[in-house]
């Protein structure tokens, strides 16, 4: 009997968790990274984090993430969302999904991520914002939430351009105005005195140009913090992202930012984008751009797509839902060649519309935890995300996911209730 149980020798778990490890690297696309920056006002902060793990309930995973924070008045709101936002994201996650499981309820969380980061850092009462495009790369599937106006391009190798993420200046959105003016803010330009008016569109009081951002306690409940988000899944070929601040995008377009940098590895792809955007207009505002390739595991030199087509497949449905029920107008012979899927594209600044009941409320959050700021309330304590929509049932008050007193009221000041 002895005999036979020492045939059975058990595996350390730390072991079996090195295997599982290994078994995936082996599978998963290759991440490079570079950055560069030029800085005038010491307020744009970046998060480079390519070899993130976790437990998952089916085994071990990694995963990538990629920050832009562009402060504005101060870099307080900035250095916190930097620091937190991440945190605040996993936090919103169960920890017992599976890999398909956790991409599914990731951008929701997100959403709770942003909010929460927001709410937290207002209580601070600093008066700072920032803006935000944070992005998670897990294996072949990269999600994007973004507020403001730093923006996320993509290339596929295939040569497709993908816009991953919206820009958020007023000036840029009809819908956003409207719903600032909508929520109680005032959409114009500065006055210049003798009925003269110049620069940008911007919401007063405040006179931020953005609809949406991180922190900014001083402007108005009316700029949220609801990013937008959007999914993907990258082909196997790969493909290269660009992250960078409007000091470049303010001086070259999607386009010129990727040929400028062809055929360049990542970190010094990243500083010929911002060499180029500040000999171009000149240093006015800090400029930071993150490059990364996510290449095929046995692919090792710099991302360079295939021979130009005659266009470019260009996704800018900046704040509309993405709806089943009508495929996007795109060239037919550009699908064929493009491969890249998407797979979520949510826009709405409306958090009933962006924490909703399609996935079981097991698979998002815990049931009696704010979806927001995950406090632990007692049952019937929770206030419904659907209260005051017009989606709510009142005869089943259950209907979550639920926000405690604080986020609820956070959530009626953001939408001008």
């Amino acid at each position: 009997m002895s005999a036979d149980k020492g045939d059975h020798h058990t595996i350390p778990l730390s072991l079996l968790l090195k295997r599982e490890l290994a078994s995936e690297k082996t599978e998963r696309p290759e991440i490079s990274t570079g950055e560069a920056n030029q800085s005038k006002k010491g307020e744009d902060f970046t998060l480079l984090k390519s070899e993130c793990q976790r437990v998952l309930g089916d085994g071990v995973a990694t995963y990538s993430v990629f920050g832009i924070f562009d402060g504005h008045n101060g870099s307080a709101a900035a250095i916190y969302t930097k620091e937190n936002l991440l945190n605040n994201v996993l936090k919103a996650i169960p920890t017992d999904l599976n890999r398909d499981e956790w991409i599914a309820v990731l951008p929701r969380a997100l959403v709770a991520g942003f909010v929460k980061t927001d709410k937290d850092f207002q209580e601070q009462v600093q008066s700072s914002g920032t803006t935000v495009t944070f992005v998670i790369v897990e294996g072949s599937v990269i999600t994007v939430a973004s507020v403001g106006d730093s923006r996320c391009i993509l290339e596929s190798a295939e040569g497709g351009l993908y816009y991953l993420s919206a820009d958020h200046r007023l000036e840029c959105s009809e819908e956003e105005r409207e719903r600032v003016t909508a929520s109680g803010g005032e959409v114009g330009r500065l006055n210049a005195g003798g009925g003269a008016q110049i620069g940008p569109l911007r919401c007063w009081p405040g006179g931020l140009c953005l609809s949406r951002s991180i922190g900014d306690l001083d402007v108005g409940e009316f700029i949220v913090p609801v990013p937008y988000v959007k999914q993907v899944k990258l082909s196997s070929a790969g493909g290269r992202m660009i992250i960078a601040s409007d000091g470049v995008w303010d001086a070259m377009s999607a386009e010129a930012a990727l040929v400028c940098c062809r055929g360049l590895p990542p970190d010094t792809a990243a500083a010929q984008i911002v060499k180029e955007a500040v000999q171009f207009k000149g240093l006015r505002d800090d400029t930071t751009c993150i490059v990364v390739d996510i290449l095929p595991p046995e692919k090792t030199h710099p991302h360079v797509p295939h021979a130009k087509r005659t266009g470019k497949r260009v996704l800018k449905s900046m704040f509309r839902r993405k709806s089943s029920g009508s495929p996007p107008q795109v060239d037919v012979g550009l699908l064929q060649a493009d491969v890249l899927e998407e797979m979520l594209e949510e826009g709405s600044a409306f958090l009933s519309e962006r924490l909703d009941t399609k996935y079981p409320l097991c698979n998002l959050f815990k049931l009696f935890s704010c979806a927001v700021c995950q406090k632990q309330m007692k049952p019937g304590e929770g206030i419904s995300v659907h209260s005051g929509t017009s989606n709510f049932n009142k005869s089943r008050p259950w209907d979550g996911p639920f926000l405690c007193l604080s986020c609820h009221e956070k959530r009626e000041a953001m939408e001008g209730k």
